[in-house]
């Protein structure tokens, strides 16, 4: 199976009232949440991994990750509050104001043994989990167990309103990276990580430390990745009216893992031996299934009858 470690949370999305007044809207979120909710309705056997409260909001998140085939037998149930994001989107960009101090997903800790990592094709992580230290430390336990037999995935999905302390948090940044297999980040996030360094020569480092396999997504100008074998690629978005773009990364992410799952090529081996084909094709299936999460508002990643394309 894949899964997915992280938060889950609710968004209040924004639309409008009757009046035509600025209104919000709740939505179930959560940056892992979406990868793990993404990867199952495109067909392949997900699970989530992280803090998942028992009240009201809980419950939806609950029946929302049910509804979707997701398996939340790893997730941990509290009676900790659900963590609250609301969305304004300004100029195209998403922009997050979190309350999630005392939430069910800041209280998550990693239950050493009951994840059967030797069933695992890959983890993913990320997002907000990595800001805190509790959750960083207990993601980094789990990876540690996890990297014997999975391919780790990792895209930091950065929130800058919720770091105190950017050098410590550009420096855990960086060791997350250097223990995955598959880095991947939207060009808003390496500017916030690397400023204006070409993405070639972040790349390249990356892959010189091991990652295998490095992509930055750019919204309407597609995504382009770097792999030691298959060199570097670039595909477009698919041109579409958007709605919104809240959860478009996590969509591409999902797909791009779905895609590796689907061609044989996500383990750790598989993924350093991918050719320049089957690559180009799993960028380009997750470049459209985040574009068609861009035509409807919140972060509702596409099921595989939705999508035209065979395997």
């Amino acid at each position: 199976m894949l899964i997915a470690c992280g938060d889950a949370l609710i968004d209040f999305v924004p639309t409008r009232n009757a009046q035509g007044r600025e209104a919000v809207m709740p939505a179930v979120g959560g940056s892992c949440l979406n990868v793990a909710i993404g990867m199952a309705r495109l067909g392949a056997p997900t699970g989530f991994v992280g803090g998942i409260s028992t009240d009201m909001f809980g419950r939806m998140i609950a029946d929302h990750a049910a509804a979707s085939n997701v398996d939340l037998n790893l997730a941990t149930r509290s009676d900790h509050q659900t963590a609250l994001a609301f969305v304004r989107i300004v100029a195209g960009e998403s922009h997050y104001a979190f309350y999630d101090a005392g939430t069910a997903t800041r209280n998550w800790t990693y239950r050493r043994g009951t994840i059967p990592f030797a069933n695992v094709e890959a983890v993913h992580v990320g997002s907000t989990t990595l800001v805190n230290d509790q959750g960083a430390a207990e993601t980094s336990a789990l990876i540690a167990d996890a990297r014997a037999s999975s391919t780790v995935s990792f895209d930091p999905n950065c929130r800058p309103n919720l770091v105190k302390d950017k050098p410590a948090y550009l420096a855990r940044m960086a060791e997350f990276a250097g223990h995955a297999d598959l880095v991947k980040m939207s060009d808003v996030d390496f500017a916030y990580l690397f400023g204006d360094e070409p993405y070639e020569q972040r790349a390249n480092a990356l892959l010189g430390q091991g990652t295998s396999l490095v992509v930055i997504t750019r919204g309407n100008n597609g995504a382009i990745a770097w792999h030691a074998g298959a060199g570097q690629i670039e595909v477009a978005a698919p041109k579409v009216e958007v709605a919104d773009t809240i959860g478009a990364g996590d969509s591409f992410q999902a797909a791009l893992l779905f895609a590796l799952h689907k061609q044989e090529r996500i383990a750790r081996k598989a993924l350093k031996d991918i050719n320049v084909d089957e690559l180009r094709r799993a960028l380009s299936f997750a470049a459209n299934c985040a574009g068609l999460t861009c035509t409807r508002p919140g972060a509702d990643p596409p099921w595989s009858r939705e999508i035209n394309w065979s395997w």
